[in-house]
């Protein structure tokens, strides 16, 4: 015997269509609908049926293995056997996270095809593996921001069972594991739960369609709904955390806002499971709110994506002033977000044209990630360009060194260790050529802030798009892509082995920087890191003392005296001692 049930206050009369039969089922308290199936276990298609339309997918199906226009599929939850029984994350303040997109991976673009290259991620130094969304999505492949049943897996991926398998081989290697989830708005194909209950609001709205319901009439069930998928991803699946999407797009003028018992929930099932939990807003209001802890009137969340240090760093190393760019692109900003993570904490942008952000002092760097690269900052340019597309291979060095010395959570996206050639493009599959067409626009329209044209952009719904966006494994092992893999193994090897570089208090941060002659260096504790962003040789004052050459990406860097020589493009990491005077002792 098998119960189904649904929300859905909505439809007068609600059937379930189980294996091609339809069944009545009874209203219940809070407009839940129930019926008893007898001889429905697993592998059962089955969906609802409402007001004699339909059948229509579960709302919190997990399984659709004829996409999103498809029937419901029962699994058996209990069938895979976990092997990571005394399994338990890294703390979060000594992670190497790796953002990675299951679809252009692996020439597979699946769960499993993706464990064959975690090895390689162990051999890089990573501790926490971030998969960006893998829920029920319109089409073959996409990014996963536009999925509308949160509950499934996506059928090519390898579903439910192909999941739990890719998150028990990341524990088998000691990888942590981090899911992207979307709670601010759902994709448009595919979608629907109107037709069900009141998920969506009229009194406001995201950039992404319609707002999710989450303070108005009936919306107890509808946060039950988020919160239960989130405590799900958690349990059943053995993720170690969730990075939160965009969670400016959510909208609550509850007491207690969604997030916050999202939050309390997280915390109570940690608490239960004796295994830690991490979530990971990604927000662009540089609201240090959403870490406060609880008794300062905060969210509790535990770190956020620091988009000013990315916007900071990219703007200094390409010399990009369009878009929000605009708002930086000098050293003393880069350095004050080395220092304050933002750069606009409560003073004036002129992008926004008005103020912007609040301070976040008191908390400590490893509660905000740094990244070079992320699947925005990349993925929504006109071609997809990487880094490696912008800049010299000097000047990735000089970024990655920036990114894994920062006193924040290093980051890096797939591919970004070795300089990956391919371009990681916007995708989509949608079939309903109206709204393929409507994608198409709308990306055009958000070039233009940039003055991109769009005859220069790639057409989101050809499969070439896709495809082009897949890793070039084979790059690894060729020029220059090597050395700059060697080069992110040293870097992250010396941030394990330095305490100064594992240190997150942002006030131990110093910084010394000359716009015009285009240097910068930062001070953490006795770990220095110098910079030459210009095109000729400079010679550097260091601070007194005796000083141990830790890493340089230039052979031709130099200590003679008390200066530092440096050619162009260059960056070196010097240590020094606890005695004081005026040697300088290169030792490599």
């Amino acid at each position: 015997m098998r119960r189904f049930q649904v929300w859905a206050p909505l439809p007068k009369k609600v059937e379930v269509q189980v294996g091609g039969k339809i069944f009545p089922m009874t209203a219940g308290a809070n407009g839940w609908w129930t019926a008893d199936v007898s001889l429905a276990g697993p592998g059962e298609d089955y969906g609802f049926i409402l007001d004699g339309a339909g059948p229509f997918p579960d709302p919190r199906s997990a399984w659709q293995p004829g996409g999103v226009h498809g029937l419901s599929r029962l699994v058996d939850a209990g069938r895979f056997q976990w092997t990571d029984g005394h399994w338990q994350a890294p703390p979060l303040s000594s992670a190497i996270i790796y953002e990675l997109h299951v679809g252009t991976f692996t020439p597979g673009g699946t769960f499993t095809s993706a464990i064959e290259k975690l090895d390689h991620l162990v051999d890089l130094g990573i501790t926490h593996v971030e998969l960006m969304p893998v829920i029920e999505f319109p089409g073959d492949c996409g990014w996963g921001y536009d999925g509308v049943d949160l509950y499934a897996p996506h059928h090519e991926y390898g579903g439910p069972e192909g999941l739990k398998r890719l998150v028990d081989a990341c524990h088998a290697r000691h990888l942590a594991v981090i899911l992207d989830v979307v709670y601010n708005h759902l994709g448009p194909s595919g979608n629907y739960l109107a037709k069900f209950a009141p998920y969506f609001t009229s009194t406001h709205s995201s950039p992404w369609g319609p707002g999710i319901n989450y303070d108005g009439a009936n919306s107890d069930e509808v946060r039950r709904f988020f919160c239960d998928n989130a405590l799900m991803w958690l349990r059943d699946y053995h993720f170690d955390g969730l990075r939160l999407d965009a969670v400016h797009g959510i909208f609550d003028a509850s007491a207690e806002p969604f997030l916050e018992q999202l939050g309390n929930e997280v915390r109570r099932l940690e608490a239960k499971l004796g295994r830690h939990f991490v979530l990971i807003p990604e927000s662009d209001l540089n609201d240090p709110r959403l870490l406060w802890p609880h008794e300062r009137g905060g969210f509790g969340l535990d770190a956020q994506w620091s988009d000013d240090f990315h916007h900071a760093l990219h703007a200094v190393l390409t010399v990009e002033r369009n878009g929000y760019y605009a708002d930086f692109g000098s050293l003393a900003n880069l350095c004050k977000a080395f220092r304050n993570a933002y750069v606009y904490d409560g003073c004036h942008s002129a992008y926004r044209r008005r103020r912007h952000g609040r301070t976040p002092e008191g908390l400590s760097g490893h509660r905000f990630l740094g990244y070079l690269q992320n699947h925005d900052q990349v993925g929504n340019r006109a071609q997809g360009e990487r880094s490696g597309r912008l800049m010299s291979e000097a000047r990735l060095k000089l970024g990655a060194a920036a990114v894994l010395t920062s006193p924040f959570v290093p980051m890096l996206f797939q591919g970004e260790e070795w300089g990956a050639s391919t371009p990681f493009l916007y995708f989509t599959d949608y079939r309903e050529p109206a709204l393929a067409g409507a994608v198409r626009e709308g990306r055009c329209r958000e070039f233009a802030v940039f003055d991109w044209k769009p005859e220069a952009t790639s057409d989101p719904q050809a499969r070439e798009t896709f495809e082009r966006s897949k890793l070039n494994w084979t790059e690894l092992v060729r020029a220059p892509h090597a050395d700059l893999l060697d080069w992110h193994r040293q870097l992250i090897r010396l941030r394990r082995n330095e305490p100064a570089l594992n240190d997150g208090w942002l006030e131990t941060v110093r910084t010394r920087y000359d716009e015009q002659n285009k240097w910068f260096v930062i001070e953490r504790g006795p770990v220095s890191m110098a910079f030459n962003l210009s095109d000729r040789l400079q010679h550097l004052p260091l601070q007194p003392g005796i000083y141990h050459l830790l890493i340089a990406s230039d052979p031709a860097v130099e200590v003679v005296g008390g200066t530092l020589s440096m050619p162009p493009d260059s960056v070196v990491i010097l240590k020094s001692d606890e005695r004081r005077g005026s040697e300088v002792l290169p030792v490599g």
